[in-house]
């Protein structure tokens, strides 16, 4: 028997492996990392909820599956934690609000459900900013989550509690939601591999809407490899979500499998840095640039105007979809219920339970996008907003005539302080810099490690982005890059992260 710590330490490609050849069993693997989620998130607190019984159980029939001599799936018994933005059915999901809070699902997001297919054991629901409207996980309801390099850190946001559970060892696959940088931000911060596919490439079905033109599920791993088989998972078209795009899913593993810059042009935009940007960012991710020279790419400056306005056109659609939204949530139909005690008429009732439920950011944004939608501030606001997102679409469209992808720092500046931002919005939105143009003109991009920021010892991520569609160029430039670094540095970088 494979001790736990050596267990929790393996790729989700080496664990399925190893369970598929019979050197490991699914419950094993699964009982190592409740043990290890119990010895650690007490003070990571990377989940809101964790399903033992659950787990196990899908365990147990994944080891009955193998003993019966049936083929497993690439994933088959690999443990994962799922964010608590897509419903489960007979499991907690709560967006991280306490407008939902004790809500149980009657049904399954199309995302869960391809998870169950693929015989991947779902450990449990991870911490998020509520309703995904963060860049920390401080917006949680249920209190924030510890970056596991630092505990006084944020580990990105929404979707922290996704990512601190990879860094942390807890789970070595998981799933988040981008809407603004959600997934890649987190992995930037905390030294994992975030991916937003292309939007519509996954279901948004079941998924619990922040911002519907702009939110996308996506894979969270350790490895670019574990990525790309979790996307191949949850990936395709799906007919319950009218914005799934109905086409084949990219060959991301092959991809992944076969990672190669030789002869790629790869651009570098220069309204990626500047003011508020780390200089150790800048280093690793400049030296990151010089590497992709090495490895046989032909190194492009591009410019795109439009990428500066970006933030103040995201930060009007974004409300604007989250108000429409969040309409739903009004104490009648399901969750929390405030003032019903017959003495408070109907929409009373909605008030007090929207006052009650709601945190501070989800109302700063529902104001911030009924205002904008509102008579006689429509098109000044939302309509100018939309008229930038196409503009930067067309930046990308002629950039991507130029170059075969485009990287970046994922973010300006690597873990800050938990409370350091929490007054300070505006401070907060920045660190989505240079992760929302993507999202608005709905390309596919990803975040992996490039290093430790010298002046902190922090990790840096690179982004890189792909035009819609071209998902499985993320991952051959993002495998030859994580071998290089690798190799240059002798060991993965997670290897490095604190042992807690």
């Amino acid at each position: 028997m494979t001790d736990n710590v050596n267990i929790i330490k393996l790729t989700a490609a080496e664990t399925a492996a190893k369970i598929a050849s019979g050197e490991l069993t699914a419950v094993e693997v699964t009982e190592a990392h409740l043990a290890r989620i119990e010895a650690v998130d007490e003070k990571v607190h990377a989940f809101l909820h964790v399903d033992r019984e659950g787990a196990l159980a899908q365990a147990r029939a994944v080891d009955a599956k193998r003993d019966r001599g049936e083929k497993l799936g690439s994933l088959a018994g690999v443990p994962l934690a799922l964010k608590d933005i897509f419903t489960t059915e007979g499991i907690p999901t709560t967006v991280g609000s306490k407008i939902l809070e004790g809500w149980i699902p009657p049904y399954d997001a199309t995302v869960t459900q391809r998870l169950k297919a693929a015989d991947i054991v779902i450990l449990g629901k991870t911490n998020m900013d509520e309703f995904a409207m963060g860049s920390s996980t401080e917006n949680s309801a249920y209190g924030p989550t510890g970056n596991p390099w630092d505990l006084t850190k944020i580990p990105g946001g929404s979707g922290g509690g996704s990512s601190a559970a990879l860094a942390s060892f807890q789970a070595p696959l998981a799933i988040g939601t981008d809407t603004g940088g959600s997934i890649r931000q987190p992995a930037a911060v905390t030294g994992t591999v975030g991916v937003k596919p292309t939007y519509g490439a996954v279901s948004r079905y079941g998924m619990v809407a922040f911002s519907s033109s702009l939110d996308q599920g996506g894979p969270c791993a350790r490895t670019v490899l574990d990525a790309a088989l979790l996307h191949e998972v949850i990936a395709g078209h799906d007919p319950l979500d009218s914005t799934s795009i109905d086409a084949p899913v990219p060959q991301v593993v092959e991809a992944a499998r076969n990672g190669s810059v030789e002869g790629m042009r790869v651009g570098v935009v220069k309204q990626f840095r500047g003011e508020g940007y780390q200089a150790g960012v800048i280093q690793r991710f400049d030296e990151s640039v010089a590497l992709l020279k090495e490895l046989g790419a032909e190194i492009v400056e591009l410019d795109c105007p439009s990428f500066d306005l970006a933030l103040s056109a995201y930060y009007l659609i974004a409300p604007s979809e989250c108000s429409s939204n969040l309409a739903r949530f009004d104490g009648l139909r399901y969750g929390l219920r405030t003032g019903d005690d017959g003495t408070h008429s109907a929409e009373e009732v909605t008030s007090l339970t929207r006052e009650a439920g709601f945190g501070p950011e989800v109302k700063r944004r529902i104001m911030l996008g009924t205002y904008a939608l509102s008579s006689g501030y429509y098109d000044a606001y939302y309509g100018s907003a939309q008229k930038v997102r196409t503009l930067i679409k067309q930046d990308f469209d002629k950039a991507f005539e130029q170059v075969d992808v485009i990287v970046s720092p994922t973010t300006p500046t690597t873990a800050f302080a938990i409370g350091e931002r929490a007054d300070d919005p505006m401070a907060m939105y920045l660190a989505d810099l240079c992760t929302i143009p993507t999202n608005l003109a709905g390309n596919a991009a990803m975040s992996l490690p490039c290093g430790l920021a010298p002046e902190d010892d922090l990790p840096v991520g690179l982004q890189i982005i792909a035009p819609v569609m071209k998902d499985d160029r993320l991952y051959k430039v993002g495998a030859a890059v994580e071998a290089a670094f690798v190799e240059k540095w002798g060991h993965p970088l997670i290897e490095e992260a604190p042992s807690l």
